[in-house]
Formats: C-alpha cells, structure tokens, sequence
C-alpha cells in the first residue's frame, strides 16, 4: 500500500537544483508517476462535486492535475508524442496554466534537441525558478497521495455538525479535505495551494507569512464583489484567534483565495499570507465549507498516523477534559486548581492564584454541582507537539438553576503533566 515517504529536506525540496534533477530522473523513467495515481486524482475530485449553487469552472475539461501525471507518464514512457499531445489538451482547457505551457515548450523543444532541465526555454530566470518549483510540489504530490488507512495527526476529534474539516501542510503546498463521516475522518480530496512568499509561522502585520494555527472560515466572498486580483472568491480566516492574541501576533485579513483571470496558478511562494488555490478548486473547495463550523488547521507539516495512534491520542484528550469536569463537580478548588499550569493566564490576564479565587467566591454557597460537557473537538495545536485545544459546551446544573457557556481550554505538557494554561469563554 502507498504511504507517504519523504527523503528530501524542506530547504532541498525548494531549490532548483532538487527540482532539475527530479525531472531529469522523470524523463529517464527513473520517476515513473505509479498508474493508480490518475484513477485515485480522478475519484477523489468525482467526491467533492459542487453544489448547484455554486458555479463550476468548464465541467468538461479534464483535471489539469489528472492530465500532468499524463504527460509525466508518457515521458517516462518515452513517447513525446502522447506527451505533447496530452500538454495540447492541457493548455487548450486551462489556457493560462503558465506551467503547463512551459512543459509544452520544453516538449516541442524536444523534437529537435535534448531537453535535460524543466524550463530549458529561454526566459526570466526568476519566473523559470517559479514554475520548476511549481512543478515539483506538484509532481511530489500527485506521487505521495494520502492512504486512506492514516488520518491527520493534528485533527482529535469533531462535532457531529462538523461535516469536513480543511488541513493545510505549508511544506507540500497542499489543501486536504477529510470528511466527518461517524467520528472518523475519511480524505476526500486535495488541492495545490500557495502561501507565504516567506513561508509560514506570522508574527506580524505585513511579514509576508502565512500563520500556523487552528481557525475557522468565517464568511465567504463571491469573486463578483472582490477585486480580479482574489479570482471567484475568498473564504475568510479567523485569523489572528485568542492563542495568537496573547502571543503578540498581529495582522488580519488571511484569506483562502483564487487567483487573478490572468493566471491559472501561482508560485508555492507567493502570497502575502493568504492561501492561493486555483480557482477551479476553489468553487469546489466552497461545497466542504460551512461558515463558522469549518475547522482551517494550517501547519508548517502535518504527520498521518495510523488509526491505533490516533484513537490513543484522542482517548488522551478526552481523559484531560473529562477530569477537569469531574474536578469542578467537587467544588473543591485545590483539586479544580491541580488541572492548570502556575504560568496559566485568563482571558482577562489575570493569574492562576487571583482567577481561582474568584471562581471560588462565585461557587460560594453551591450544592450539587452537575456538570455535562457536548458538541466537543479536539486538535493538537500546529507548531506545538506539547498542546491540546479542546473546546466544547458546558451545561452546569445546581438546584433548579442551569448555565450553558461555551468554552476553550489550551492544554500544555509540563514535565509527565498535562495542565490547562490558558482558557476563555466563547
């Protein structure tokens, strides 16, 4: 079975040199794209069909990715000819798929000399460099599709109203929409994007990188209402949330975006922060959406795990929550107290010791403390292989009164401990 494998470095897999000689091994055969690969591409995007609502881009063309791993294909085969008449179709269907012109060009180049480097037409170096990175995340993909046995590490757990949730690996350029089916996640697709043009972790307004984190898409922008530069729409990001709040970071407007009518696709580097699908993908992307229910996880890299090691991680994030609960239906606040970290902060900043006592004064004189806690989810928090986010709703019952609030606990690793070092009511 095809699992995931990576043997270059992230630096390695962006320089050209790693780009010329991955495509120099593709024409020598050495790289052969595996033949269940356009089967797989061609299901995958057969699952995320849009809605009728929701306007599809040319339904007859074939997937540019589907006819790439063609042309690929015949080129390891050695038949140019098959190649270029798949790049033909390629650039009739998406006529501004600047990569696809190019390996169109580097074909017919090739009936009347030798053709060793993707790009071996002559053109500015720095719009070539683009394209041959273009290329290899691409290629690298469309190679290492997703087993359908291993999940999403950073995805515990979602609501049952959660239908998909949205997974962003920075460091393979791509999108992954699993699908909420039971409690079990299930891959439904996947998209080439672009981010950053310095790649990820944003600190700053204006830095040029795309955060880390998880978000939720908050609204959707027709591409009628949005300048051409935004292509058919944007899906908005609540980006900067409350981690990145009390961390300093600063900026806003990420959006998930296409691209400009001019251009199909554009570099992996080459944002200001969003991320860039094409806007094909795009359209279809907005069917797995729903507005303020679908989780956004943007990691610099996502590990897959197999279900035994997902199902321990998951057990252990609702072990922390649940004694939490049972902790607060004590009403002892030493024992409440031993489930968060001596550097835990409030929503308001206040201190462990301050924000104890007043949760103390505001439980005085309460008896029978019920607590039921629903509709929860579970991430490790991208970037921190030491934190938990948990959020969920908090039905409180004493007497005949009852309290629901929803709320959010960032679970952090201390020594062999796990303690709640920041929480906020939502």
């Amino acid at each position: 079975m095809f699992r995931f494998q990576f043997t270059n470095s992230c630096k390695g897999a962006r320089s050209s040199r790693a780009v010329l000689l991955m495509l120099s091994l593709l024409a020598a055969g050495a790289l052969a794209v595996p033949a269940s690969a356009v089967t797989k591409k061609q299901q995958a995007r057969t699952q995320a069909q849009p809605q009728p609502q929701v306007p599809a881009a040319a339904p007859e063309a074939e997937d540019p990715e589907v006819l790439l791993i063609d042309v690929y294909k015949a080129l390891g085969a050695h038949n140019l000819r098959k190649a270029l008449a798949r790049a033909d179709k390629l650039v009739d269907a998406y006529p501004t798929f600047r990569l696809g012109h190019l390996i169109r060009g580097d074909l017919l180049l090739m009936q009347t000399q030798p053709v060793k480097t993707l790009g071996a037409v002559d053109g500015p170096e720095d719009k070539l460099k683009n394209l041959r990175e273009e290329a290899m995340v691409r290629l690298k993909s469309l190679r290492e599709r997703p087993d359908p046995d291993l999940v999403p590490r950073l995805v515990l757990k979602l609501r049952e109203d959660q239908k998909h949730v949205l997974v962003v690996d920075a460091r393979r350029s791509r999108l992954y929409v699993y699908a909420n089916r039971g409690g079990q996640l299930k891959f439904v697709t996947d998209y080439y994007v672009s981010q950053g043009k310095l790649g990820v972790n944003k600190l700053k307004e204006g830095d040029q990188r795309t955060p880390v984190g998880v978000y939720y898409i908050t609204s959707h922008l027709p591409g009628a209402k949005l300048p051409d530069f935004y292509g058919s729409g944007a899906l908005p990001i609540n980006y900067p949330n409350e981690w990145d709040k009390i961390n300093g970071r600063s900026g806003s407007g990420i959006w998930l975006h296409g691209t400009p009518s001019d251009s199909f696709s554009r570099p992996p580097l080459s944002s200001d922060g969003c991320v860039v699908l094409t806007n094909p993908d795009l359209h279809k992307l907005a069917n797995s959406v729903e507005i303020g229910k679908t989780p956004v996880v943007i990691a610099e890299s996502v590990d897959f795990v197999n279900k035994t090691k997902w199902d321990n991680d998951r057990m252990l994030a609702a072990r922390l929550v649940d004694g939490w609960k049972r902790d607060v239906e004590t009403l002892n606040t030493a024992r409440i107290g031993e489930n968060y970290s001596r550097k835990f902060k409030s929503e308001r900043g206040e201190s462990l010791e301050s924000w104890l006592g007043k949760h103390q004064q505001s439980m005085s004189g309460v008896r029978g403390l019920s607590v039921t806690l629903r509709d929860m989810t579970h991430f490790f928090y991208p970037g921190r292989e030491d934190m938990i986010v948990s959020t969920f709703t908090q039905e409180s019952q004493f007497g005949k009164n009852k309290t629901s609030i929803r709320k959010r606990q960032y679970w952090a690793k201390e020594g062999s401990h796990w303690k709640i070092i920041y929480e906020l009511n939502l």
